[in-house]
């Protein structure tokens, strides 16, 4: 995808074995990368969400294990990594997933040969990843095309945080289709939940739509449904973080009841699926750890002020406590369908198993 008419990746490699990636917690006021080193660089950047999105955590934890192999190639601090970077985030499966490659790649494997294999393993990762995300967009096209040919003027699709190219190395996931819709000349128009207490909605998904053309309105977390009953939304599709065997769908907080208020007035409600973010080892969704965050980020926000500079403001009564649980489940039984790379399938174990046998 392209910034300012300029292609990027959300993770790059440097000639000198390290990465840069986008510092996505100063967009979209500026747009600014930050340069990455080694594996605590890497866990820090994934905990304080400089990088964000299941797949791009994936990355970022990979490149981190082939900097502590760089550092130390012996199988104590193989595991020492593999624990660190594991602990940073909770929920995302894809950050488990590629620290389980990244292990198999390595574990049998001679210490002089190590970071080379690392270095190489992580790199498959993120083209992999590319490859994905477009394949989730042609076949997610499919859907746009059809529910386009069904109505005059333009298409009205909700979806709920971030699930772009930001989230992604390149195209994401729930955005990737519309994306390819928009190139098409397909009219499209996305309504955009800011999605509190972050905002990545209003920050991240508005500014990759805007930079990419495609149309677009910021609405408060809560007015979906509003614009759902009143026939303003065709179709709403999200991004998940990890989906569990009988299609439960853990996403960002507040995705659940999208989903609600989809079944409520017969909007269709798809979820983009990526295989790496496919747990079978999970039954359902209750059994999903859900990551608690710093009740701050509900407490406080950061915004622009006249003279150009940001700043960080209170915005609850003073001394009122916070809870700030990042995500939550939305049962399989709200879900049209998930869209994924290999095709699209009813959100059931049986549906997940006739494209994903593997698993």
């Amino acid at each position: 995808m392209k910034i300012h008419g300029k292609h990027y990746r959300t993770i790059w490699t440097l000639a000198d074995e390290s990465i840069e990636v986008i510092d996505q917690t100063k967009l979209p006021h500026s747009f600014e990368t930050a340069v990455l080193k080694t594996a605590d660089d890497c866990a820090d950047a994934i905990r304080t969400m400089l990088v964000r999105g299941a797949p791009l955590i994936g990355a970022t934890a990979a490149y981190g294990v082939a900097f502590a192999m760089k550092k130390d190639p012996s199988s104590k601090a193989l595991v020492a990594a593999l624990d660190m970077l594991g602990a940073t985030r909770p929920t995302a499966v894809n950050l488990r997933w590629a620290l389980q490659r990244m292990h198999e790649a390595l574990h049998n494997r001679g210490h002089d040969d190590r970071f080379a294999l690392a270095w190489a393993e992580a790199a498959k990762i993120c083209d992999e990843d590319v490859e994905v995300c477009h394949a989730i967009g042609v076949n997610g096209l499919n859907i746009l095309r059809a529910a386009a040919a069904k109505k005059t003027g333009t298409l009205n699709v909700l979806t709920h945080c971030n699930a772009g190219w930001l989230a992604t190395v390149d195209w994401g996931t729930a955005l990737a289709p519309i994306y390819m819709a928009h190139d098409e000349g397909i009219d499209i128009h996305v309504w955009v939940d800011e999605t509190r207490p972050r905002n990545q909605g209003a920050s991240l998904t508005a500014y990759e739509l805007g930079a990419h053309g495609v149309k677009h309105t910021i609405i408060a977390d809560n007015a979906g449904g509003h614009y759902m009953q009143h026939g303003k939304i065709d179709l709403v599709i999200v991004g998940t973080d990890r989906v569990t065997a009988n299609g439960d769908v853990a996403n960002k907080i507040g995705t659940y009841l999208k989903a609600l208020a989809a079944h409520d007035n017969g909007v269709p409600f798809y979820v983009a699926l990526p295989s790496p973010t496919l747990d079978f080892s999970m039954a359902k969704g209750s059994d999903i750890p859900i990551e608690e965050r710093s009740g701050d980020e509900v407490l406080k926000m950061t915004g622009r002020l006249p003279d150009g500079g940001l700043a960080t403001v209170e915005i609850a009564a003073p001394g009122s406590p916070a809870a700030n649980p990042a995500f939550d489940v939305t049962p399989a039984r709200l879900v049209t369908a998930f869209i994924t790379e290999r095709g699209v399938c009813e959100a059931t174990e049986a549906g997940l198993k006739s494209l994903f046998p593997s698993h």
